[in-house]
This record gives structure tokens, C-alpha cells and sequence, in this order.
């Protein structure tokens, strides 16, 4: 869609909306971060970004912000304005037309289906001046989340773990707290503020009684969600602090647990078939429009993900230890593969320190 090529200023100014657009990491979901920034004269008049789902868009936000009249002026954004109705807000383009902007820069078109080029040939049409395709790949990059949820019609996946050296998450007895250091877990708990939904197996949920909330007020605490084919898990762990939790369960599931979760609030939702598949999983939570869920553990769920092939980015910690044993546990269960040609294999890896402890992410190839 890249049309011709545009001046450094130009560039300087959406790089400029790609940085406002962060500022609403972990808040938008399930709508994509958007920075924008309008230009008169060669003078910033306006930005905005979209700071929280349900509230004002990047262009609505630069628009209500402007320090001048925006006729005649340049709307740097980056992502495609959106031209239809989302749940809470109306849509950005017949706002921009009416405000008089006279050009729209943008770095990408938006992949979901309702928008996708929709919004620029409204523009066009009502005689704005249209630029797309410009440092599309950092635009994607910081919405891998959303490009993703509406190109592969799934959520994002994203795993997680500890481990010692030698790929160890747990003693033969089941000792694991605590693996890496303070600095790298509280790295870890920010990184749930990132995405939408934050996943756990039963077993984890029993053994570690972990609060799986992000870090500080800051942040967005995601939903968790729990795999629990029997619906074993005690109702006087941690994650049952408030009703923002939703429990995936299966046939096998104890019908009077069921009815107490059920009372107290908490959302269950019997999956179809005997055990729990990643694939039904995401089949599940893309109806509910959950677009990127962060899986922490236990190493069977970890090991479900990966079987089926069906993981996006990897966030793994190793602490500076060995832990050994043939009864102690490895950080990834399943299945496994036969042949090393067929691992999951990642690109663009990136090396984080926290004294001691490393910190490797990845995305799959």
C-alpha cells in the first residue's frame, strides 16, 4: 500500500505516534494500541493516543487536543483510522473528514476485516489526501498482538517460565520457590500487565498458590484463566481474590464444585470434550474476543501449547543453578517431538540481565 516516498520529518512524526501508542500497553485490549499526532505548518498542534478500551481513539484524543484549528492541517497515525462502530466508541473517520484534515499519513493498514482499507478509501473519498505503508514493520511489531488475533483468527500466545540451567521448574518433591531472583520476577509479573489474559493448569494453581497479578496500580491485572479438567482446585486460593477469573473445565468436571464456583461468581465453562486441547482453547477465547493470553505454567499446559505448535513469543528466565534428578520437573511437558527438525524454532531473540539471572524472548519463526 506504500504509495511514494515521504520526507524525514514525515517519518519523524510517525515514529512519534508509535511512541505515544505504547502508552496504552496492556489497557486497549481487545483494540490495538494508536498514537496520533497533528501537524500545521510544520508545528505539532495535537496528539493523543487511545488510552484505554472503551475510550476515546488516538485521533479523537490529538483532535479534542489541538491547540488550533486542524483545517487544513496533517493527521500522522499509525494504524489505519477506523470506519466502523466498536462497542463503546463511534468510528474515527467521518470525525476526521468532518474536522477538515486535509492529509492523512498512516504506517499500516488495519487487518481486521471490518477496516482493512476500508477507512482509507472513505478518506480518499472525501477528497483527503492518503499516505500508507510507511515503517510498517515497527507498526506491527508493537500491535503483534492484535495483527496476529485478526490474521491467524486466534489469540496471541505467549509462554513463560523459570528454570534452572539444566531446564528444571520443580525438585522431585516439588520444591520450586524460589528459581530466579527478585529483580527478574518482578520483571515477570509486569510482563502480565502486557496482555489480556494470563493462563494457568490446575496443579500450579494447588501447589503454588500464586497471585497471578501484574505489578502495581499501574497496570491492568489481565483475566485469569485456569485449566481444571476435574475442577480440583481449592476455592480458597489466591486467584479467587475477585470474579475475574474464567475456569476451563471438561466433562470430567465435579458437578457440585461446578455449582460453588458458580455461586460465588466465578464463570465456568464446560469445553467439549474429555481433556483439554490448546486448540479448543483459543477456539473458546476468540469467540470471547480475548486476543493474547500469557501462559505461565504448569509444564502439561506449557507442553499442550506446544504440541500443537501453537505459541507466538517465549519469555524464558534461567537463574545461574542446577537443580538434576530424574524425578524433578522440566519446565515443558507433552509429548515432545521425535526428530530436532521438527522443534519449535524462534527468531529475533533478545537477552535481558538481572544480575545473575537472564531473561531470553523470542518469536516463533
Amino acid at each position: 500500500m506504500k504509495n511514494k516516498i515521504i520526507s524525514t520529518k514525515d517519518l519523524e512524526f510517525l515514529k512519534e505516534t508509535l511512541a505515544l501508542a505504547k502508552n496504552g500497553l496492556g489497557w486497549t485490549n481487545p483494540n490495538p494500541m494508536v498514537g496520533c499526532v497533528i501537524v500545521k505548518n510544520g508545528k505539532v498542534i495535537g496528539t493523543g493516543y487511545h488510552k484505554k478500551y472503551g475510550g476515546p481513539h488516538a485521533e479523537i484524543e490529538a483532535l479534542n487536543s489541538a491547540a488550533e484549528s486542524v483545517v487544513g492541517a496533517t493527521m500522522y497515525v499509525s494504524l489505519e483510522p477506523c470506519c466502523h462502530l466498536w462497542k463503546n466508541t463511534p468510528p474515527c473517520v467521518p470525525v476526521v473528514i468532518a474536522a477538515g484534515i486535509k492529509k492523512v499519513v498512516c504506517c499500516t493498514a488495519d487487518p481486521n476485516t471490518k477496516v482493512s482499507g476500508k477507512g482509507i478509501k472513505l478518506l480518499k473519498k472525501a477528497g483527503i489526501e492518503v499516505e500508507c505503508g510507511f515503517l510498517q514493520e515497527e507498526a506491527k511489531e508493537l500491535n503483534e498482538v492484535f495483527f496476529t488475533f485478526h490474521q491467524k483468527e486466534r489469540p496471541f500466545v505467549v509462554l513463560k517460565f523459570a528454570s534452572s540451567l539444566d531446564g528444571k521448574i520443580a525438585t522431585a518433591n516439588g520444591d520450586s520457590k524460589w528459581i530466579t531472583n527478585e529483580a527478574a520476577r518482578q520483571f515477570a509479573r509486569q510482563l502480565r500487565g502486557h496482555y489480556q489474559a494470563i493462563m494457568v493448569g490446575a496443579n500450579t494453581v494447588i501447589k503454588d498458590n500464586p497471585n497471578l497479578g501484574a505489578d502495581g496500580k499501574k497496570q491492568k491485572d489481565p483475566l485469569r484463566i485456569i485449566l481444571d479438567a476435574k475442577l480440583k482446585i481449592p476455592l480458597d486460593r489466591q486467584i479467587f481474590r475477585d470474579n475475574n477469573v474464567l475456569m476451563l473445565t471438561t466433562k470430567q468436571c465435579d458437578k457440585v464444585k461446578k455449582e460453588k464456583f458458580i455461586k460465588k461468581g466465578i464463570e465456568v465453562l464446560q469445553l467439549s470434550g474429555s481433556k483439554i486441547s490448546a486448540k479448543e482453547i483459543l477456539k473458546v477465547l476468540k469467540e470471547r474476543k480475548i486476543i493474547s493470553i500469557f501462559v505461565e505454567g504448569g509444564s502439561e499446559t506449557l507442553g499442550t501449547f506446544v504440541d500443537e505448535k501453537l505459541v507466538d513469543k517465549i519469555f524464558i528466565f534461567h537463574a545461574p543453578i542446577i537443580v538434576g534428578g530424574k524425578g524433578s520437573l522440566g519446565a515443558v511437558g507433552g509429548k515432545g517431538v521425535q526428530y530436532i527438525k521438527d522443534a519449535l524454532r524462534f527468531k529475533n531473540t533478545q537477552i535481558k540481565i538481572f544480575d545473575d539471572n537472564i531473561l531470553i524472548s523470542a518469536n516463533v519463526e
